[in-house]
């Protein structure tokens, strides 16, 4: 039995999905259930993340102990202090986007170039992504290619794991381990996820064989607080699996809601140029971490993107702790039995009135510049922030992702101007726990550069 109230629930902040799982809208028992001393537990849907099959990495670890110790084993490596590439490697990628787009997509009265923006997006966060993890990006924006066919085998094969994380016979006949290898693709293949595997299995191979943990990045850091070699394989194709296409989406629901909206646009290149124009102190080629924490508009628009486009939309379900928890929701008394899967519905968080106003449906980035209520301001940012999860949960990628997207979207609109090419059909989405995008057709041109 599952309590009264969440018995009654068919919308609203808990509602019955099966016959032991509960869904949730409400921020707070989201946070609740994820904050650092919180008894609930990973549920089984994290099983199916398991990649290579039966090989446990920081996401899909159940185990609550090994799960604070690999957080602390790896929470160095994403740290700007101790890894000191991490944000000119993002800074080379963010030159690598803006030249593809001025060599070969640059349209003009007499020459029309459009350019599917979703997928040199996608180019973009992989080839930073991999960097990361590898010290050795893709490639795909140099090449202006799907290098080793990876999105599009990736695109195919995300459906399909993540019907495996939320159907339960299924999971369990993915984990089993002679089926998983009949069924996964091979670290022998040539493109793909199986490529991916191949190569982080020689790079860090390469490293261990060397035992050279000098180099001042993401591996090194890893090694040097002790990820054995399979470890350090599970965590880094994880990492870009998680990282890149999650990021990528943040990236182009903030970019498509810039650019059809006239006011929003002129009102984030007028920042932009204001800051390049009379300030005198951003960076070219590249705006820096420090400097873009200064621009308002430009964080509003990026938390705006993030809330009313979540980057992740699957279940992330928690087991309820064995005793089972009450607590108030919304005025009323709850209670959940233990054992109970509670999993997010992330659109309805982040479109909830109550927390975001009337038109929580509208994209407005100015409703994160009303200085005049603070308690409000911090609400919404500890909502949104859930996008990265929250306690002992919470994303150790988030520096990363905001940089990249707070940094791609500045020079995007500091370099050139765009158009959507069929504003009755701005882009391909399709959700399937993370969203599938493609097709963001759009006109650049050039801009006048500030000195």
């Amino acid at each position: 039995m599952l309590g009264r109230q969440a018995l009654t629930f068919t919308t609203g902040p808990i509602a019955r999905v099966g016959p032991n799982t509960l869904v949730t809208s409400s921020p707070d028992l989201v946070m609740r259930m994820s904050a650092a001393r919180s008894l609930y537990s990973k549920a089984d849907w994290y099983a199916g993340s398991r990649i290579p099959p039966g090989q446990d990495n920081i996401f899909s670890q159940q185990d609550e102990e090994k799960h604070a110790r690999r957080r602390a084993q790896m929470a160095d490596g994403f740290s700007g202090k101790t890894n000191p590439s991490l944000e000119p490697t993002i800074d080379t990628h963010v030159c690598s986007l803006v030249d593809l787009l001025r060599r070969k997509y640059i349209s003009t009265a007499d020459s029309f170039k459009p350019v599917d923006m979703a997928r040199k997006i996608g180019f973009f966060t992989m080839d930073v992504i991999t960097d990361l993890a590898f010290a050795k990006p893709f490639g795909n924006l140099k090449n202006d290619k799907d290098m080793h066919d990876y999105i599009r085998s990736t695109e195919a094969m995300v459906p399909i794991g993540l019907r495996m994380t939320a159907i339960p016979a299924l999971r369990t006949l993915f984990q089993t381990e002679w089926i998983s290898k009949a069924l996964f693709p091979s670290d022998t293949n040539e493109i793909g996820i199986g490529k991916l595997i191949g190569m982080a299995r020689k790079l860090v191979s390469e490293r261990y064989d060397i035992n050279n943990i000098d180099h001042q990045d993401m591996l090194s850091s890893f090694i040097a607080h002790g990820l054995t070699e399979s470890d350090l394989v599970a965590e880094s194709v994880m990492q870009i699996l998680a990282g890149g296409e999650t990021t990528a989406t943040g990236l182009r629901a903030t970019f498509l809601f810039i650019i059809t909206n006239p006011r929003i646009y002129a009102t984030l290149q007028a920042e932009i140029d204001i800051a390049v124009e009379t300030n005198g102190k951003i960076s070219s080629p590249v705006i820096r971490d420090k400097e873009w924490r200064h621009l308002a508009y430009l964080q509003a628009v990026i938390k705006e993107g993030l809330r009313v486009w979540p980057p992740v939309t699957g279940m992330m379900s928690k087991f309820s702790p064995p005793k089972g928890d009450e607590f108030d929701i919304d005025g009323e008394r709850v209670f959940i039995p233990g054992g109970t899967n509670i999993g997010w519905a992330s659109w309805g968080i982040h479109r909830n009135k109550a927390v975001f106003g009337e038109d929580a449906e509208l994209y407005r980035p100015e409703r994160w510049l009303d200085e005049g209520n603070q308690e409000r301001l911090e609400r919404m940012r500890k909502v949104v922030d859930l996008n990265f999860g929250y306690g002992k949960y919470y994303c150790l990628g988030r520096q990363v992702a905001l940089s990249e997207l707070h940094k791609a979207i500045f020079e995007l609109f500091r370099n050139f101007n765009f158009e959507i090419v069929n504003p009755s059909r701005p882009w391909k989405s399709e959700n399937v726990g993370i969203w599938i995008q493609s097709g963001l057709w759009v006109r650049v041109t050039e801009r006048k550069l500030f000195t």
